[in-house]
């Protein structure tokens, strides 16, 4: 073989394997944390100042058994009318996210049934208003 067959060769396998890396490129799925990050990134104070008025109050106490989640609110909040949001979020599959309102008893409790939730790792962000005050929270949950 002289050299010209082997340039040729060379520039063969260099478009093939540029093709390959094109071609992974193009078929490579990638989930982004929200699809308005730059609205929610405006919105972020609205998140710090959750968590600062969350951190006033006891803590949020996550348990679960065999088919449901619990999600036991701080003490002092109980009886308050309260609406807000529990996002379970899956870093890994964006599929696998689940967003439910929040709808407390009496008693300061959010029951999640597990067979709404897939078995794996999240973390649960809750967000919630009472009055004027906004509260946020995040905890990590592992769905057995």
């Amino acid at each position: 073989m002289n050299w010209g067959n082997k340039l040729i060769l060379v520039f063969v396998v260099f478009v093939l394997f540029m093709g390959v890396l094109v071609y992974k490129s193009v078929n490579t799925r990638y989930d982004l944390v929200s699809k308005d990050y730059y609205k929610d990134e405006l919105r972020y104070q609205d998140k710090i100042d959750g968590l600062a008025n969350a951190a006033k109050v006891s803590d949020i106490v996550v348990s679960q058994d065999a088919e449901n989640v619990f999600v036991d609110f701080p003490k002092e909040l109980n009886g308050s009318k309260s609406e807000g949001e529990a996002w379970f979020y899956c870093a890994t599959d964006e599929s696998k996210d689940k967003k439910i309102p929040l709808q407390a008893d009496v008693n300061g409790r959010q029951v999640f049934a597990k067979n709404q939730l897939s078995k794996t790792h999240y973390l649960l962000k809750l967000s919630w208003k009472i009055g004027s005050n906004f509260y946020f929270a995040e905890k990590e949950v592992t769905i057995k």
